[in-house]
């Protein structure tokens, strides 16, 4: 009679925690490039890659989303870094960019002046043996009105030229931002942040 009265009370003490298990809801994650980050208000703001697919991304979805990072450092992956290049397209000789004053993308032509493919990260042309680092890309000639980009995901090292206008846009307009993906329950707020580019697993 003892025992039956204990499991009696074991189950009317589980019950409440399993009808509260089965009331949580599952999180959301959300995928895409920085384009920003306010390191005072803890907020990144990204374009989400409606594609997820490491190696053809699609960064065309607006509005820009924003999320507060997470206050645990347990949950929170590398600081990510800043960029507006959303796509590099070597076939039509276009760039696309994020365009911070209109809030919308810009497509660009431009015009070709060198281009190597098949450039490994490795590769003399973008990484420095002697220094042990690479090399700094986007690399911005205002004298010479070049831009020259290096894709380690296309794994393309391009040059270009613009009109002289492009050339009073900060070089982060040319710059890929980190790739990051957000674990989140509440919109617009970062359960987990992981910086995807600084694991490697997603290449730029």
């Amino acid at each position: 009679m003892r025992n039956k009265r204990n499991w009696t009370a074991a189950i009317l003490i589980a019950l409440p925690l399993l009808f509260l298990v089965g009331c949580m809801e599952y999180g959301k994650v959300d995928q895409g490039r920085v384009i920003a980050l306010d390191k005072e208000k803890r907020t990144v703001t990204l374009i989400q890659d409606v594609k997820s697919e490491p190696n053809n991304p699609d960064y065309s979805n607006l509005p820009p989303h924003i999320y507060t990072l997470p206050t645990d450092p347990h949950e929170m992956g590398s600081e990510p870094k800043v960029g507006m290049r959303m796509k590099l397209d070597t076939r039509n000789k276009q760039i696309v960019i994020f365009d911070q004053a209109t809030q919308n993308f810009k497509t660009i032509n431009y015009t070709l002046i060198d281009q190597k493919e098949n450039v490994a990260k490795d590769d003399p042309l973008v990484y420095d043996a002697a220094a042990g680092t690479a090399k700094k890309f986007p690399a911005v000639d205002r004298d010479k009105k070049t831009i020259s980009i290096y894709s380690g995901r296309q794994k393309i090292l391009t040059t270009f030229s613009l009109p002289d206008e492009y050339f009073a846009l900060p070089e982060i307009t040319w710059d890929a931002g980190d790739e990051v993906r957000i674990y989140y329950l509440q919109p617009g707020k970062a359960h987990r942040f992981m910086n995807i580019s600084k694991t490697d697993i997603f290449k730029k």
